[in-house]
């Protein structure tokens, strides 16, 4: 590869780490790098948790998700929304920050959690289920909140906020 093409990719990857997913809806609120997010609530046995999130709904975001991003603030986090509710399975391929990653059925209850996952990890993390919304949050989060399977998270795509 010529030194030319070389400084060409490099530069294109390093641009690609500076784009945030955003489907052009929102509420106005921006996240650290602009991208409009949306209010998104869990509800857990320890009471209502306001997130702002991004949201990935077409496959370029759904594929670029939280690559070569910086760790999460804690009212922060990535919906990814399904067409169609399938077995879904994510990875951590180039994305440097641990998460934890909430699996959600139609209807807003979550199906699974992985918690803690392995940066940077090509290792798939199967749903268990079918999900047709996937949610990021920063490591350790669901647990403070005390996220379980079977609790709701409230949103517009999941019909009930």
């Amino acid at each position: 590869m010529s030194g030319i093409v070389r400084l060409g990719v490099v530069a294109l990857i390093a641009g690609l780490g500076l784009v945030g997913c955003s489907s052009g809806r929102g509420d106005g609120a921006r996240s650290a790098d602009g991208a409009v997010t949306e209010a998104l609530t869990i509800v857990t046995g320890t009471g209502r948790h306001a997130f702002q999130v991004e949201i990935a709904d077409d496959e370029r975001e759904r594929q670029r998700g939280l690559m070569f991003r910086p760790p999460l603030a804690d009212d922060r986090g990535m919906l990814f929304e399904f067409p169609e509710a399938s077995e879904q399975s994510f990875w951590m391929h180039n994305t440097p920050s641990s998460l934890d990653i909430l699996y959600i059925a139609p209807d807003g209850r979550i199906i699974s959690i992985a918690r803690n996952t392995t940066p940077n990890s090509d290792t798939p993390i199967p749903s268990n289920g079918a999900a047709s919304g996937v949610l990021e949050l920063r490591a350790g989060r669901a647990a403070e909140i005390g996220a379980d399977p079977g609790d709701q998270v409230e949103h517009p795509f999941f019909g009930n906020d």
